[in-house]
């Protein structure tokens, strides 16, 4: 009997997965604030909020975190991001890979693109401080 449970647990669950990407992916957008320094070391932090095409909002916490040839010390304000390959808000949540080369005097501006599975970012975002380098990492976005 409880094999059979199980059975009709797990036929329940995989009927249900195609039925919620069968209504296609969202269109998000991630507005953010970010500060951060780096001296190899490189990390940032910062607050933003993830807006979808379905009406869905959240309110999350963005850290940076990772390494290489890098330094300097930027604030964006105003930044944006894109997000493709999502199916529901909380896709988007969690850690992406990156990887950056920068550089910037007086007003700082930083675009790149980063992966978590099949969900893509693409930041872009202008501001203050200097900076120059090639770094790596991980950039996370947690619910606030």
């Amino acid at each position: 009997m409880k094999k059979m449970t199980a059975a009709l647990l797990l036929l329940a669950a995989v009927g249900l997965a195609p039925a919620a990407q069968a209504a296609g992916n969202i269109d998000c957008e991630l507005h953010y604030n970010l500060t951060g320094w780096s001296a190899f070391y490189k990390t940032s932090q910062g607050t933003g909020t993830i807006t979808c095409d379905n009406g869905a909002s959240i309110p999350v916490k963005i850290s940076a975190k990772g390494g290489g040839l890098t330094v300097g010390r930027t604030t964006i304000t105003d930044g944006r991001g894109r997000f493709t390959g999502a199916y529901a808000l909380n896709d988007l949540l969690g850690t992406y890979a990156a990887a950056e080369v920068h550089a910037s005097a007086s007003r700082a501006s930083d675009a790149q693109v980063m992966t978590k599975g099949d969900i893509s970012l693409a930041l872009a975002g202008t501001g203050r401080g200097w900076s120059l380098g090639i770094g790596f990492g991980k950039f996370v976005i947690e619910r606030r």
